[in-house]
């Protein structure tokens, strides 16, 4: 029998095709290889709000990793321990008070699934409204009262590199960020030192299956520690080309079913659908 793998995926660009939806196969393909034994998880930039759907829709029994690891859990085990790390909130507030100096649309702060947006906007509050998160809508300096998970600025493609340049000189030590992939033109904050591959160490310590036995999926820049970090990463074929360098593998994209593909090669899975 083949060893128990732990097989962690990133949700946008590699498990999901362009339309949000995950494919017959790649669902299928993913259920036997649970049926096998082996354990499957989502590792995703997404608050748990917008992952749910996803991990009831294959039928996952494993922890999860969101905010690309500053939020760490369970959904189904309350046991299994909570791991939250947010950033500051004096950090957190620091940053809105330098945004002032910049030009910038919004601010969000996401506290796990609670949200709290600086300015009102019809449009970002329908592109974060899944999950029926609650919302509180004011100068971020008055209304966060807790230490967010992450913190996004929005601003024009121009602004983002002026905004993440004050970033790495004013706060390197406390936070990372980086970009959202296109369209959105959004800096996601959260604490140093948080990452998928992080979270996934901890999962995989949990269920007790060597780093040599992980095996990764990714696109973007947000995967790329996960997937120097598993015995085996794989990049997708739509992936940015560094995640193609970092991994040990190039799959076929997301709209071609590079998972699926990928893991009825490795298992050696036949007819699955």
């Amino acid at each position: 029998m083949t060893e128990k793998h732990l097989i962690a995926l990133d949700l946008d660009g590699t498990l999901l095709r362009d339309d949000k939806t995950i494919s017959a196969n790649t669902k299928a393909t993913l259920n036997a290889l649970m049926q096998q034994g082996h354990q499957v998880m989502i590792a995703t930039g997404r608050p748990f709000r917008s992952s749910e759907p996803y991990y009831k829709e294959l039928g996952l029994q494993t922890p999860i990793v969101n905010f690309n690891g500053a939020f760490v859990h369970h959904p189904l085990v309350a046991s299994w321990g909570i791991f939250h790390n947010p950033m500051d909130i004096k950090v957190a507030k620091d940053i809105v008070e330098a945004c002032d100096h910049f030009s910038f649309h919004n601010i969000i702060a996401e506290v796990q699934d609670d949200l709290y947006f600086h300015y009102h906007d019809e449009r970002l509050i329908d592109i974060f409204k899944l999950g029926n998160p609650k919302m509180t809508i004011g100068d971020l300096r008055q209304y966060l009262q807790y230490s967010p998970t992450s913190l996004l600025i929005q601003a024009d493609e121009n602004d983002v590199s002026n905004i993440r340049s004050h970033l790495s000189e004013a706060h390197a030590e406390v936070i990372d960020h980086r970009n959202w992939g296109h369209p959105f033109h959004i800096i996601e904050i959260i604490k140093s030192g948080m990452n998928k591959a992080v979270g996934i160490n901890k999962v995989a310590q949990s269920l007790n299956i060597p780093k040599s036995r992980i095996i990764a999926f990714g696109d973007e820049d947000n995967d790329l520690e996960m997937l120097e970090f598993a015995g085996t990463g794989v990049a997708m074929g739509n992936g940015i080309d560094i995640a193609k360098n970092v991994a040990n593998i190039t799959t076929l994209s997301n709209e071609e079913d590079g998972v699926a593909v990928f893991l009825q090669e490795k298992f050696n899975l036949k007819n699955i659908i």
